[in-house]
């Protein structure tokens, strides 16, 4: 079958537009011909060799991905021949065929394109359970998303408001403003102010009061993460989705002690792999919010499969605003 191929870790340059063996379909598995695959920060991880979790190589990186079942495996009762649907892996989605086991992808909605479900899968799931499942989100909190333009913050503007909170996005370009505004957020401040530290917390009591935020979602880290956590409320709740800006920032236990802070990790692929129940019920609520017309994937732009050097650059450049979809129709 056709990939993209990662023989040794390193440069973009490193990866290949080539040939990988057939998957093997194994009980309990589904063989999906992929139609879309998004590009997630974490693919570039992988690429370079600095992920957590790095496959056998050869093999072809990607987490993400939507498709048309090709094939099911022994015991496989809740997927058929020709279903549409959308999943997650651990690597795989890019090349023209993936086999995973069946409680990892859900059946889409007819109305949803192939392109949105890629779009959609890694990054609402990763929103979702960090504002659902960790922050346990109410309506009415109030929730500052850090990185709001980026996939994963994107989908958190959109699902947040969808679930009754009021939402303050950061930012840092005026085109990143706007885009959180038309995704629903009711404030927006701004990270490239010269005072980050102080400037970032006046902003955001200033748009809702010196209270502060009951919940961060923060996929950034590094310096806007010490920012944020200072406009949290008492009894709020931080969670981690990633680190984007680079640095892993450290937290002085003693201000969690005196605010009743709650820090929360979300490593979103434990779910597809620990709880795939969890997983599914968390694509049923999305697909049902998708339908409703509450939340929509926006997608910055889509790249056959032999331009993935122009769509995994333009996310390394950090240039993205939503996702960046790669499609495999041409190699059918």
């Amino acid at each position: 079958m056709k990939a993209l191929v990662v023989e040794e870790h390193g440069s973009l340059e490193n990866l290949k537009l080539g040939e990988l063996p057939e998957p093997v379909v194994r009980p309990g598995d589904v063989l999906i011909d992929v139609k879309a695959a998004s590009v997630n920060f974490p693919d570039l991880l992988v690429i370079a060799g600095t992920y957590q979790k790095l496959p056998k190589r050869p093999f072809a990186p990607g987490k993400d991905f939507s498709g048309v079942v090709a094939a099911v495996g022994a015991g496989v009762r809740d997927l058929k021949v020709g279903d549409r649907v959308m999943a997650q892996a651990e690597y795989g989605a890019y090349a023209t065929r993936a086999a995973i086991p069946s409680g990892q992808c859900s059946v889409m909605p007819d109305a949803m394109s192939f392109a949105e479900a890629a779009a959609i899968g890694l990054v609402y799931t990763t929103a979702h359970l960090a504002l659902v499942e960790r922050a346990a989100l109410k309506p009415g909190d109030k929730v500052l998303v850090n990185g709001a333009a980026g996939g994963v913050g994107l989908a958190a503007v959109q699902l947040a408001k969808a679930k009754g909170a009021t939402v303050v996005a950061s930012v840092s370009t005026e085109e990143k403003a706007q885009v959180a505004r038309e995704a629903g957020a009711d404030f927006v401040v701004r990270t490239d102010v010269p005072d980050l530290r102080e400037g970032f917390r006046q902003q955001v009591f200033e748009a809702i009061g010196p209270q502060g935020v009951d919940i961060i979602v923060d996929p950034v880290g590094g310096d806007v993460f010490d920012a944020s956590l200072r406009t949290i409320a008492w009894s709020g709740r931080l969670v981690i989705v990633g680190f984007a800006a680079g640095r892993i920032p450290e937290v002085k236990a003693g201000l969690l002690l005196v605010k009743n802070i709650s820090l929360i990790g979300l490593q979103a692929s434990d779910y597809r792999d620990r709880d795939t129940a969890k997983l599914r019920a968390v694509h049923q609520d999305i697909f049902a919010l998708y339908s409703t017309g509450k939340v929509k994937p926006l997608i910055m732009g889509t790249f056959p499969l032999a331009q993935y050097q122009d769509a995994l650059r333009t996310v390394q450049a950090r240039k993205v605003l939503g996702k960046v979809v790669i499609l495999m129709d041409e190699y059918r």
